[in-house]
């Protein structure tokens, strides 16, 4: 009989709730000296757990019993790990059979009992040896009793209904699971090629059935050992084939090997992303008991996607507040700012926790210097950011960041980071996805409210570095960019110069554009093209769109990338900043430099001779958008035909 899972224990007089064990679920059957012990898929256990064996002799009866096979190590805690490993190792585990039901009884059925009068009958049946025990259970009170199983760190909680029959192969709700480790059984799809200080392969490949279809859910790349990856790499080979085992074959890292999808292993993790993968999985070891058929995509994860799904409909709604008319906007970023003030305003405190739309973002240190030579703290930077996050959310929504984090501001070295890390809260929305630089899955945050904002902003990011595509179309950008990267050399009346004659080019090959100064000393220019083209099709046409404007500006512009070669005094026009993965300041974005200043979208008859780029900083800046409203709003606008551009470009 199998179980669904429950998001949370309950308490109810008709139910009883009984400890979740670690380890390998077993029928035996017994009689006097004749024992048989074997997995739910009918595994032979017999020779590979005798200990147990011989606690089952010494049921004198005819029965069948319902169970788990476990390990406990020294301490008394169940150990999947030595479950795995029993026998091989001099520090060995402690094997007991947990009985939990019993089918049979001299040769009569009991399956049509109720889940109490078996019980009853199992308790008079059996008495517990070293290797022989009752499950541990209370009846009512489920709540209490989870929470005595998160105190011992057990597995998780089962309830089941007294009043329930025992249904074979069957799934009921009679039966629910409350897990307090997340652990999941997934299918071995697949192997990788090991990387440096690894041997026999890198990560496994891993799938679940979803209805009929077989889809990817991840890679898992730790919790092996010499031991586990010489093992695992014997019991795959057998299984190898030429392609993949997927409807749809996902990405992977260097390359790999396909297998027949008859393994099935444990793996524990943090939650399911958004995309539907495991987030953080560690390897726990193979599953022999368990048919691959009979792994499917838990409710634990048709939940957690319901969840993701709410969660996408603030963004939704915060977009379609934005479209409204610009004085509607002025006043939300007003009142936004005056809100932020008020919350944020200096007290002392070194620690705080801030309510943004009914979630607790806890903020440290607020008032720290970032900007010291302009008296500019991380609070103030917070409530900037809430301040124009009316305007700049709708550049963030959906966009995988790759977060530059500045945590001691200019006193201090900057870093990037990927990785949402596992000390992001549950509430911070995220996208798993795999990246050929790192060769490995990357949790990337997703800024799509203000209490992530918040989030990321506390965790010292000044500036804010999106994808140029969204999660729904990823392989397909929503704007060109042409990056104007100017040298020690340059004057900035040299880069204003290069983006008129970009606005130029452009508009003699049809297309409109947008500007914007990139906070620093750079300028950047966007073509909207609506997430029509891959990245490779706007790459191409930024390419030639620089090629044009080097030939216009031959003294002062390249497309030498290196510093080390590049001419002194030329601007880079950098096309290379079309490319999956590859990000920019946002619009709106602070940048970690004196004066505080922000990428700020220009109106092109600003665009000019005396144009200079720190006049928009973090105090200006609200005061700008009450006056202008958003003047980038063109970029996520009508899409320009960029074929029929890139034809024009290359006459």
């Amino acid at each position: 009989m199998l179980a669904h899972v429950a998001e949370a224990p309950f308490a109810d007089p008709d139910w009883r709730f009984e400890v979740k064990w670690d380890g390998y679920r077993a029928i035996a059957a017994t009689g006097r000296t004749k024992v048989k012990l074997h997995s739910r898929n009918g595994l032979a256990f017999e020779d590979r757990y005798p200990p147990v064996v011989e606690a089952l002799r010494g049921v004198d009866r005819h029965a069948v019993l319902d169970g788990e096979i476990v390990a406990f190590d020294r301490r008394g805690k169940p150990s999947f790990q030595h479950l795995q490993h029993y026998g091989e190792s001099p520090d060995a585990a402690t094997l007991v059979y947990v009985v939990f039901d019993l089918l049979e009884l001299d040769g009569e059925k009991l399956y049509p009992l109720a889940l109490a009068d078996r019980q009853r009958l199992l308790a008079q049946l059996i008495t517990p040896t070293d290797g022989l025990r009752l499950t541990e259970f209370v009846d009512g009170d489920g709540v209490r009793f989870f929470q005595q199983i998160k105190e011992r760190g057990l597995e998780g909680l089962m309830a089941k209904r007294l009043a329930s029959p025992y249904t074979p192969g069957r799934r009921s709700r009679d039966w629910l699971k409350v897990r307090n480790h997340r652990i999941e059984d997934a299918i071995v799809c697949g192997f990788t090629a090991p990387g440096p200080g690894r041997t026999h392969f890198g990560s496994l490949v891993l799938g679940m059935h979803a209805g009929k279809r077989l889809v990817p859910v991840g890679h898992v790349g730790t919790g092996f050992n010499d031991r586990t990856l010489a093992a695992l790499a014997a019991a795959m080979a057998p299984l190898v084939r030429t392609s993949s085992p997927f409807d749809v074959t996902p990405r992977v890292n260097r390359s790999v090997s396909w297998l027949r999808p008859n393994l099935v292993c444990s793996v524990k993790y943090t939650e399911w992303t958004r995309d539907g993968h495991l987030r953080h999985p560690v390897f726990q070891g193979l599953r022999p008991d368990k048919e691959a058929q009979d792994v499917t995509k838990s409710d634990s994860e048709k939940n957690h996607a319901l969840k993701q799904a709410r969660g996408t409909e603030r963004p939704a709604t915060a977009r379609k507040k934005t479209a409204k008319k610009r004085s509607g906007g002025r006043a939300k970023a007003a009142s936004s700012k005056a809100a932020a003030q008020r919350i944020l305003r200096p007290n002392g405190k070194d620690r705080m926790t801030v309510d943004v739309e009914g979630t607790a973002v806890a903020i440290t240190h607020p008032s720290k210097l970032y900007f010291p030579g302009d008296g500019i703290t991380k609070g103030d930077v917070i409530v900037y950011y809430q301040a124009v996050y009316p305007l700049l959310g709708r550049y963030l929504t959906d966009r995988p960041q790759s977060l530059k984090r500045t945590p001691n501001g200019l006193g201090g070295e900057g870093f990037y980071q990927k990785n949402a890390g596992p000390a992001a809260p549950d509430w911070v929305p995220s996208v798993t996805l795999y990246s050929e630089s790192a060769e490995r899955d990357i949790e990337y945050i997703l800024c799509n409210d203000r209490a992530t904002l918040m989030y990321l902003n506390n965790l010292g990011c000044i500036e804010l570095n999106p994808w140029s595509s969204r999660t729904v179309k990823l392989d397909h950008p929503d704007y060109l960019v042409m990056d104007l990267d100017p040298s020690d050399g340059n004057a900035f009346e040299d880069v204003v110069e290069a983006a008129q004659v970009v606005r130029d080019v452009l508009k003699r090959a049809g297309a409109t554009c947008f500007v914007k100064t990139s906070g620093a000393t750079g300028i950047h220019v966007y073509v909207p093209t609506g997430a029509r083209y891959t990245y490779e099709d706007v790459r191409a046409c930024a390419h030639a769109l620089a090629r044009r404007v080097a030939e216009q500006l031959p003294e002062t512009t390249t497309l030498e990338r290196s510093l080390r070669k590049r001419p002194k005094g030329r601007i880079y026009l950098d096309y290379l900043q079309n490319k999956r993965g590859q990000t920019l300041a946002s619009v709106y974005s602070l940048r970690p430099r004196p004066g505080a200043p922000a990428s700020t979208p220009l109106d092109w008859k600003e665009v000019k001779r005396g144009l200079d780029p720190l006049d928009f900083n973090i105090r200006s800046m609200p005061k700008r958008i009450a006056r202008r409203d958003d003047l980038f709003a063109g970029v996520l606008g009508k899409a320009v035909g960029l074929k029929t551009v890139l034809k024009k470009l290359e006459r």
